[in-house]
Protein backbone atom coordinates (compact mmCIF):
# COMPACT_ATOMS: atom_id res chain seq x y z
CA UNK A 1 0.00 0.00 0.00
CA UNK A 2 1.48 3.42 -1.16
CA UNK A 3 1.12 6.14 1.33
CA UNK A 4 1.11 9.85 0.80
CA UNK A 5 1.91 12.90 3.01
CA UNK A 6 1.79 16.63 1.68
CA UNK A 7 3.91 19.25 3.65
CA UNK A 8 4.55 22.74 2.93
CA UNK A 9 1.10 24.82 2.54
CA UNK A 10 0.87 27.77 4.28
CA UNK A 11 -0.32 31.65 3.72
CA UNK A 12 1.29 34.17 1.05
CA UNK A 13 0.15 37.00 -0.55
CA UNK A 14 -0.08 37.14 -4.27
CA UNK A 15 3.40 37.24 -6.43
CA UNK A 16 4.60 34.96 -3.28
CA UNK A 17 6.16 31.03 -3.37
CA UNK A 18 5.52 28.00 -1.95
CA UNK A 19 7.41 24.62 -2.37
CA UNK A 20 4.97 21.70 -1.29
CA UNK A 21 6.70 18.63 -0.65
CA UNK A 22 4.97 14.83 -1.02
CA UNK A 23 7.09 11.76 0.64
CA UNK A 24 6.23 8.80 -0.53
CA UNK A 25 5.90 5.45 1.46
CA UNK A 26 4.92 1.71 0.48
CA UNK A 27 5.94 -0.49 -2.51
CA UNK A 28 8.52 1.93 -5.16
CA UNK A 29 9.42 -1.07 -7.18
CA UNK A 30 8.19 -0.47 -11.22
CA UNK A 31 7.14 2.54 -12.71
CA UNK A 32 4.61 4.94 -11.96
CA UNK A 33 3.52 8.35 -12.28
CA UNK A 34 3.04 10.72 -9.93
CA UNK A 35 1.25 14.20 -9.82
CA UNK A 36 -0.34 17.40 -7.86
CA UNK A 37 -4.06 18.42 -8.15
CA UNK A 38 -5.87 20.96 -5.97
CA UNK A 39 -9.60 21.48 -4.50
CA UNK A 40 -10.87 24.72 -3.90
CA UNK A 41 -14.06 25.48 -2.40
CA UNK A 42 -16.90 24.63 -4.32
CA UNK A 43 -15.06 23.15 -7.06
CA UNK A 44 -13.49 19.92 -8.94
CA UNK A 45 -10.71 18.78 -8.08
CA UNK A 46 -8.04 19.72 -10.68
CA UNK A 47 -4.93 18.12 -12.20
CA UNK A 48 -2.05 20.83 -11.53
CA UNK A 49 1.18 19.07 -13.00
CA UNK A 50 2.12 15.77 -13.23
CA UNK A 51 5.36 13.69 -13.98
CA UNK A 52 4.68 10.46 -15.81
CA UNK A 53 6.37 7.31 -15.98
CA UNK A 54 8.50 8.45 -18.74
CA UNK A 55 8.72 11.61 -21.38
CA UNK A 56 8.34 15.45 -20.23
CA UNK A 57 6.44 16.31 -17.27
CA UNK A 58 2.96 18.16 -17.91
CA UNK A 59 0.84 21.54 -16.37
CA UNK A 60 -2.04 22.69 -16.56
CA UNK A 61 -2.15 25.99 -18.63
CA UNK A 62 -3.42 27.95 -15.09
CA UNK A 63 0.10 27.46 -13.92
CA UNK A 64 2.22 26.54 -16.87
CA UNK A 65 5.03 28.67 -16.56
CA UNK A 66 4.19 29.74 -12.80
CA UNK A 67 5.00 25.98 -10.84
CA UNK A 68 7.49 23.47 -11.83
CA UNK A 69 7.06 19.79 -10.37
CA UNK A 70 9.86 17.92 -9.45
CA UNK A 71 10.80 14.52 -7.56
CA UNK A 72 13.96 13.39 -5.35
CA UNK A 73 13.73 9.53 -5.76
CA UNK A 74 16.68 9.03 -3.27
CA UNK A 75 13.84 10.75 -0.77
CA UNK A 76 10.84 9.77 -2.41
CA UNK A 77 9.57 13.23 -1.93
CA UNK A 78 7.66 15.05 -4.80
CA UNK A 79 8.02 18.74 -5.16
CA UNK A 80 5.82 21.13 -6.18
CA UNK A 81 7.50 24.82 -6.81
CA UNK A 82 4.62 27.24 -6.74
CA UNK A 83 5.95 31.09 -7.78
CA UNK A 84 4.24 33.78 -8.62
CA UNK A 85 1.03 32.43 -6.73
CA UNK A 86 -2.32 34.19 -7.62
CA UNK A 87 -5.58 34.41 -5.42
CA UNK A 88 -6.84 31.46 -7.45
CA UNK A 89 -4.18 29.31 -6.91
CA UNK A 90 -5.89 28.88 -3.10
CA UNK A 91 -7.38 25.41 -2.44
CA UNK A 92 -6.10 22.20 -0.56
CA UNK A 93 -3.14 20.54 -2.68
CA UNK A 94 -3.12 16.98 -2.73
CA UNK A 95 -0.83 14.65 -3.71
CA UNK A 96 -1.39 11.68 -5.94
CA UNK A 97 0.18 8.40 -7.67
CA UNK A 98 -0.18 5.58 -10.06
CA UNK A 99 1.20 2.53 -11.31
CA UNK A 100 -0.79 2.61 -14.32
CA UNK A 101 1.44 4.49 -17.20
CA UNK A 102 -0.49 5.08 -20.17
CA UNK A 103 -3.31 6.82 -18.93
CA UNK A 104 -4.48 11.07 -19.02
CA UNK A 105 -2.59 12.28 -16.43
CA UNK A 106 -5.04 14.98 -15.25
CA UNK A 107 -8.08 12.50 -14.68
CA UNK A 108 -8.65 11.58 -10.49
CA UNK A 109 -9.65 8.29 -11.61
CA UNK A 110 -6.18 7.40 -12.95
CA UNK A 111 -4.72 7.43 -9.32
CA UNK A 112 -5.18 5.21 -6.64
CA UNK A 113 -3.26 6.58 -3.86
CA UNK A 114 -3.83 10.49 -2.44
CA UNK A 115 -2.50 11.96 0.40
CA UNK A 116 -4.52 13.77 2.73
CA UNK A 117 -3.75 17.43 1.58
CA UNK A 118 -2.05 20.39 2.69
CA UNK A 119 -3.95 23.94 2.31
CA UNK A 120 -2.40 26.75 0.05
CA UNK A 121 -4.17 30.36 0.75
CA UNK A 122 -3.15 33.50 -1.54
CA UNK A 123 -4.00 36.30 -0.25
CA UNK A 124 -2.92 39.91 0.28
Amino acid sequence: QVHLEESGGGSRPPGGSLRLSCVRSGPTTGRSRMAWFRQAPGKEREGVAAIPCTGPTKYSDSVKGRFTISKDDSKNTLYLQADSLRPEDAAIYYCAADFRCYVTWNYTRNYNYWGQGTQVDVSA
